[in-house]
């Protein structure tokens, strides 16, 4: 398989490979750079750019707004490495801090966590920043991304994972830190999904945690043979998440107990799209699968040209799926035909969003690449660069 750096696999094997030298020291050249997919809301699409910036996109007229770029920090990156401020070649990147997550957007505020160990929180209106976590100092990289969960009469509450091994739990609209749970001996990745009153969430010690809103309590745990950071699915009574032991598991919610486990060739990395009662899901192994949500059967599979880390979109009725060498299939949801839309020749790692007919991707280049799903139309791109 084609290695296209900074592509995920390239980078999980550059941990794997650190890991297992750690004791030597730290280990040069590995400069992390962000994959940060889009959100679309209210006619913006907001994204965050290798800058280490906050992008807010009007999807009427293509204008754009930057915040201010994250700050680098003088502290030892995900390999034990210093950062790029400080003179080391693993902390962060010479072009601005790292955005790995996806933005998340609740009432009148945007959110985004950088590998510099700070989440913010920005006004939408003009990208403001209205509060830091922490207020002094930083946390471990994050990597993965946010997650809301908006209660009526209650404050909303914002759920991150970090790489020191815990997740937190802050109030969205002051920053102020409700909880934090010390839940994993191993870095979290995972972005987390909040659900009712429990929140799931993913760990590089290969379980799976589901977790009490209020306090962060742990209610149960699933164990898997690999790491997990698939963003999880909670479907009617059930949770549905990817393992790096090259499973789809789905558990149940009460509990934990396993309800069925569906094996591939490769990792399982993108979190899975229910459409029209089917799981539609890319592996690394270049395969499209569906799936039958309630027993794990699988109902087609299409092999494409190269491994799928992005989570796909539903444009119409079609699947929306981008590879990691940016080629972007539609997947017709009635016959699972499959169709070649575009080649952007560059990697693609980040979720895909889509605005009607329209699909984002955001690629390595920094570009906001667009085509329409339909027609198959290329649009013109938009800079991510200030």
């Amino acid at each position: 398989m084609k290695i296209n750096w900074p592509s995920r696999i390239a980078f999980l094997l550059a941990l794997l490979i650190i890991v297992a030298l750690v004791a030597v020291g730290c280990v040069s050249g590995l400069t992390p750079v962000g994959w940060s997919g889009g959100t679309v809301s209210g006619g913006f699409l907001y994204v965050g750019s290798q800058q280490g910036r906050m992008v807010e996109v009007n999807l009427a007229d293509d204008s754009r707004i930057f915040s201010e770029a994250l700050t680098p920090v003088s502290q030892p990156g995900l390999f034990g490495c210093g950062s790029a401020s400080a003179g080391g070649g693993c902390g962060g990147g010479p072009t601005g801090v790292p955005v790995y997550g996806t933005p998340v957007v609740s009432g009148n505020l945007t959110y985004m966590a950088g590998y510099n160990g700070k989440i913010y929180a920005y006004n939408t209106s003009n990208l403001a920043v209205r509060w830091v976590y922490p207020r002094e100092g930083n946390l471990q990289p994050f990597v993965g991304g946010l997650a809301v969960l908006e209660r009526p009469g209650l404050p909303a509450v914002l759920f991150v994972g970090c790489s020191d091994g815990k997740v937190y739990a802050l109030d969205a609209e002051l920053g102020d830190r409700l909880w934090e749970s010390a839940v994993s001996d191993d870095k979290i990745w995972g972005t987390p999904t909040a659900s009712g009153d429990t929140v799931y969430i993913g760990s590089f010690d290969k379980t799976l945690f589901a977790m009490n809103v209020s306090d962060g309590a742990v209610r149960w745990e699933f164990a898997t043979e690999g790491s997990i950071v698939s963003k999880p699915l909670v479907y009617q009574d059930t949770v549905i998440f990817g393992s790096f032991d090259r499973s789809l598991y789905a558990v149940n919610t009460a509990d934990g107990s396993l309800k069925w486990q569906f094996t591939g060739k490769n990792w399982f990395w993108s979190e899975p799209v229910l459409y029209n009662g089917k799981l539609y899901v890319g592996c690394l192994d270049k395969f499209i699968y569906v799936i039958d949500p309630s027993t794990g059967a699988k109902i087609a599979e299409h092999e494409v040209d190269t491994a799928l880390a992005s989570t796909p979109v539903v444009v119409g009725d079609s699947v929306i799926f981008a590879s990691e060498q940016g080629i972007i299939y539609a997947m017709a949801a009635g016959t699972y035909e499959v169709r070649q839309l575009a080649n952007f020749d560059q990697t693609v790692d980040g979720p895909l969003a889509a605005s009607g007919e329209v699909v984002f991707i955001h690629t390595q280049d920094n570009m906001l690449q667009r085509i329409n799903a339909v027609t198959g139309a290329l649009l013109s791109a938009i800079s991510l660069q200030p």
